[in-house]
């Protein structure tokens, strides 16, 4: 089974007085890459996400956004003491009188003062902390099942074209039965033209042009295309993470394909050759979504 690099995961939880929301996105990437946001009170727990996620995600760039409510207030919020404020207000009121100033009292008075506010922030209990894992937990598995669903998509899709290189092959076998007398017999008339005196187109000649016609047989090359095929189907259905070796199956059939496009004098069998490069360069790019 394989899964799709891109999905999106939401997880939420209500307990108590604690709201959690996490939700994680995930697109493409060679390497596992996990991008954090998280409030105050999560940072130093950073780490212990990260484990989190690398038991469950294998590959991909994966960005992690969590927010924290506690009685209805943001964990990132920032609060003001109101008591201090009133006291803060009386003092300054006091020293205006005392001092005689007709100054006003300003905004940027009270901003000055950092200990009129308080940061929402609170040290997060174990308990309190594994319920934010179980949160997180939530969102990986919603995010796992839609990668899984596209990652069947995808599946489905590699099946099609691989069927279709298996129809272009078919009709290439069929073509290269022929093509080694058919090859022979082009590369002698060829040899006749250049030569004036046919009579003495002698037995050497003659040999050295059937091993060269040999030479054109790709019937090797067609049994190893094949070979490929079946090893990129069982990887598909049966390898844990397949995203890796299915791109290097891809390499070697393009490379088997050339050989056979390259080797060959036939217009049919280079034609579907090209057909089958086509098919293969798609399914590479897909790959490159395989987790």
């Amino acid at each position: 089974m394989i899964f799709s690099m891109t999905g999106y995961g939401k997880g939420s939880s209500d307990k108590g007085n604690w709201f959690i929301d996490a939700d994680v996105k995930s697109v493409n990437s060679r390497y596992l890459e996990i991008y954090f946001n998280l409030p105050s009170s999560l940072l130093s727990k950073e780490y212990e996400l990260r484990d989190l996620i690398k038991n469950k995600i294998k590959r991909g760039k994966l960005s992690v956004n969590i927010q924290m409510k506690r009685n209805g207030i943001n964990d990132d919020a920032v609060l003001f003491d109101e008591v201090k404020l009133k006291n803060y207000l009386a003092l300054i009121k006091q020293v205006k009188k005392s001092a005689k100033l007709p100054d006003k009292i300003k905004l940027d008075h009270l901003l000055m003062s950092k200990d009129l506010f308080l940061s929402g922030a609170v040290e997060l209990s174990d308990k309190e902390f594994e319920f934010v894992k179980k949160t997180m937990a939530q969102a990986l598995d919603n995010l796992l099942e839609m990668k899984s669903k596209e990652g069947t998509e995808l599946a489905k899709d590699f099946k099609k074209r691989l069927k279709n290189i298996e129809k272009k092959l078919d009709l290439i076998e069929k073509e290269t039965r022929l093509s080694v007398n058919e090859n022979f017999k082009k590369y002698k008339e060829k040899v006749k033209a250049l030569i004036e005196d046919t009579p003495n187109f002698n037995e050497r000649l003659e040999l050295e042009l059937a091993i060269l016609a040999e030479r054109s047989d790709i019937t090797e090359e067609c049994v190893r295309l094949r070979s490929h095929i079946k090893m990129f189907l069982d990887s598909l259905n049966k390898e844990d993470d397949p995203g890796r070796k299915l791109n290097f199956i891809c390499q070697e059939m393009n490379r088997e394909t050339n050989t056979i496009s390259s080797k060959t004098l036939s217009t049919s069998i280079t034609h579907n050759s090209v057909l089958i490069k086509e098919e293969i360069e798609r399914m590479r790019e897909q790959i490159q979504n395989i987790e």
